[in-house]
């Protein structure tokens, strides 16, 4: 009995992103021999209230607990420039450069044909309605510098070639092939910085 328990553990460790067999022993075993029940069961219920709470904004499509979100809510905030990315954890790596007082848009995702991700499957229409008014002067295409990614870009400047905007891409001071939020801080500055029309 404890042996399958300890491995359904193990198991649901593992199917998080970036932990293999190893590190899901590690933090289940920590859980079980480190961590007191009142803390396990705390974090029990921090990731339930998170699940049950945590929603999209009808703005920006990002994670939120308030509608809409803090960013998109903040007078302090440039709502002439967007700046699209592919998930919530790229927006969190580009506010940590303090240095874009911009809008978000979060695709939650980058177009796939070989997997089956359409346009429709990811968040570009709402992206279209945020142009109907003349505010956006300005979008930045920060899609990761993938294939996909790239593809994605390409494919939304294309439908927002109609709209009176400026369409940029970052700069690629980000390694191609990788994602936005392993960047440094510097690297994702420079890439904002060196962003060009596209």
């Amino acid at each position: 009995m404890h042996a399958t328990v300890i491995e359904n553990l193990i198991e649901k460790f593992e199917q998080l992103p970036g932990i293999g067999r190893k590190s899901a022993e590690r933090i289940a075993f920590h859980i079980l021999e480190h961590m007191s029940k009142e803390d396990a069961v705390s974090m029990s219920n921090i990731i339930t209230e998170a699940k049950e709470k945590i929603t999209l904004c009808p703005v920006c499509q990002n994670l939120t607990d308030t509608s809409p979100c803090k960013i998109c809510s903040s007078p302090k905030r440039d709502n002439s420039v967007i700046c699209v990315v592919e998930s919530p954890e790229d927006v969190s790596a580009i506010e940590a450069t303090n240095e874009f007082n911009g809008l978000y848009h979060v695709l939650h995702g980058s177009l796939s044909p070989m997997d089956g991700i359409t346009p429709d499957d990811i968040k570009i229409n709402e992206l279209l309605l945020r142009l109907s008014d003349s505010t956006v002067k300005e979008v930045i295409m920060a899609t990761n510098p993938t294939v996909n990614g790239t593809a994605t870009a390409v494919y939304i400047s294309k439908l927002l070639a109609p709209f009176d905007v400026k369409v940029t891409r970052i700069a690629h001071g980000i390694p191609i092939g990788s994602d936005l939020e392993y960047a440094d801080k510097i690297t994702l500055i420079k890439a904002l910085e060196g962003r060009q029309t596209m």
